[in-house]
């Protein structure tokens, strides 16, 4: 046996036990304890939670009852931006920026709290998915504003 020989012959059993450590490194690494587990009970696997605590976008007043956030609404207007229209209803609302850069701070007299709140515009029931500014709206949508709180 050679010198050569001793040293490959040496290294195979420490290379594997390195590979076998590495690979169960990553395997516990790579788990997660964060995942559901299954419900036994269920016949799918998967469970489902319901959350009980209000929406964040409404708050309660010291009787622990929810109050409605305000809200803000008007009808679109065929080829008009929805922007527009609420400084049309609303005189004194309060935007920063300009088109669709346009953030709007209050409305009818609300203002909104920059570290915790914001204005969020509403579209017939949905989320608008671009700013006020760029907003067309045709005739017969509901344009709707409501404060709401940001989320964690």
């Amino acid at each position: 046996m050679t010198l050569r020989t001793l040293r490959d012959a040496s290294a195979r059993p420490l290379t594997a036990l390195t590979a076998a450590l590495l690979t169960a490194g990553l395997l516990a690494g790579c788990s997660s304890s964060d995942e559901p587990t299954a419900d036994p009970t269920s016949a799918s696997g998967s469970t489902a939670t319901e959350e009980t605590s209000a929406p964040a976008d409404e708050a309660t007043d010291e009787s622990g009852e929810a109050q409605d956030a305000p809200e803000f609404s008007y009808a679109g207007r065929e080829g008009a931006v929805a922007l527009d229209l609420l400084l049309e209803a609303d005189p004194s609302a309060q935007v920063t920026g300009e088109g669709e850069n346009a953030f709007v701070t209050a409305i009818d007299g609300v203002v909104a709290d920059p570290d915790s709140e914001f204005w969020a515009l509403y579209v017939n029931g949905e989320m608008a998915s671009v700013g006020a500014g760029s907003l067309e709206t045709k005739d017969g949508d509901e344009i709707t504003w409501k404060l709401e709180t940001f989320t964690s």
